[in-house]
């Protein structure tokens, strides 16, 4: 398994004191989203000069901050099997985000 990219996702109810948090520590706001999934939640994906990323998702549910993982792999199903072996879930369930490959420009 190619592990293609990783960063931290951090779910908060207090997602703008997150992204203040790691403004102050050189990451810039890339880009938003909101309504996700039909709900009312917001995300801000971050990255710094050295070409690192968290995202930040703004999640009034929630009684306090939650950290995973964002990952991309070449073999989904070798992943999938590596960390639920080891005690990681699916936190949309079992719901699997399947993006395609970043075309040539």
């Amino acid at each position: 398994m190619k592990i293609t990219s990783f960063n931290p996702f951090i779910l908060s109810p207090k997602a703008q004191e997150t992204v203040a948090f790691f403004e102050a520590l050189g990451f810039e706001k890339r880009h938003s989203k909101t309504g996700i999934n039909g709900k009312d939640i917001s995300s801000f994906r971050m990255k710094d000069p050295n070409g690192f990323y968290v995202d930040v998702a703004q999640v009034d549910s929630f009684p306090q901050d939650m950290t995973v993982i964002r990952m991309n792999v070449d073999n989904f199903d070798e992943a999938y099997e590596f960390l639920t072996a080891r005690g990681f879930t699916n936190a949309q369930g079992s719901k699997v985000t399947d993006t395609a490959p970043p075309r040539a420009r």
